[in-house]
């Protein structure tokens, strides 16, 4: 990626949407092992997990978020911060999206306070 848009697409947090499973099937990647995913989240890119046509490209939402956390070995943080980015990324009241991330943050504490 040209590292102007990228630095661009940061500081403005441009929505990234990335339909993984439709990725491999349309040969964007060879494998799902090979999707640039973890790349953009990494360089702090707002990147979210979607589906495109279910039914043709073989899974909903959770089957993409499934399917890449084991292809590129995706931490729990780093799939906290996919669905992180997926309420910052939406087009609802900021009002909304606060209650959105405090149960979010509230649920991923729960799940991780035995660690």
């Amino acid at each position: 990626m040209n590292p102007k848009l990228v630095s661009y697409l940061v500081d403005h947090q441009v929505p990234l949407t990335v339909c993984p499973l439709s990725n491999e099937k349309l040969k964007v990647f060879s494998l799902l092992e090979e999707h640039n995913l973890k790349s953009m989240l990494n360089k702090g890119l707002l990147v979210t997990v979607n589906s495109d046509d279910p039914a043709y490209f073989g899974g909903y939402v959770n089957d993409n978020f499934r399917a890449v956390q084991a292809a590129l070995s995706l931490t729990d943080n780093e799939i906290y911060q996919l669905i992180k980015n997926s309420f910052n990324a939406s087009f609802i009241s900021d009002e909304l999206r606060a209650g959105y991330l405090l149960q979010l943050e509230n649920a991923f504490k729960e799940s991780h306070k035995h660690e």
